[in-house]
């Protein structure tokens, strides 16, 4: 910025540091924290409804990752916006049954263009078919398929 005023970014980076020390104190060792202390990390670092991203199921630390974050205190780690590419972990659906997160975006890197388009396709043509859920649906499905054949 031209006024030499601090970025917003900066100030929540410098916020968001100072309540890791504050929670942690000596037990951060440089950028490194015991595994047993990584919920503590993430209960301060992240604050309720904030936007975090978390890795799908791709990264060999996604289990360790979503787990802590599930594990976290809910009264204090609330109302998360998850971005990430997949929900695919046990732990990724605790997060919303605990409160942890109330939102989830999609994101993916490269092109999905081809992909979306089959996929739309593959949706339309399932959401053609009828799957009865009673038997009165089901005799009416069947009457209907008669009539069309």
């Amino acid at each position: 910025m031209k006024d030499g005023a601090p970025h917003v970014r900066d100030n929540r980076r410098v916020q968001r540091l100072a309540r890791v020390v504050a929670a942690l104190g000596s037990r951060i060792d440089g950028k490194r924290v015991a595994t047993q202390d990584t919920v503590a990390l993430l209960e301060a670092a992240i604050a309720p409804g904030e936007r975090v991203c978390l890795e799908g199921n791709n990264q060999k630390q996604a289990d360790f990752l979503a787990e802590s974050l599930a594990s976290c205190d809910a009264t204090k780690v609330h109302d998360l916006h998850l971005v990430q590419s997949v929900l695919a972990l046990p732990s990724h659906m605790d997060l919303f049954e605990r409160g942890i997160a109330r939102r989830v975006d999609f994101s993916f890197s490269g092109r999905r263009r081809h992909a979306s388009r089959a996929s739309s396709n593959r949706a339309r043509s399932r959401s053609a078919r009828s799957i009865p859920t009673s038997s009165s649906s089901a005799a009416t499905s069947s009457t209907s398929r008669r009539t069309c054949a």
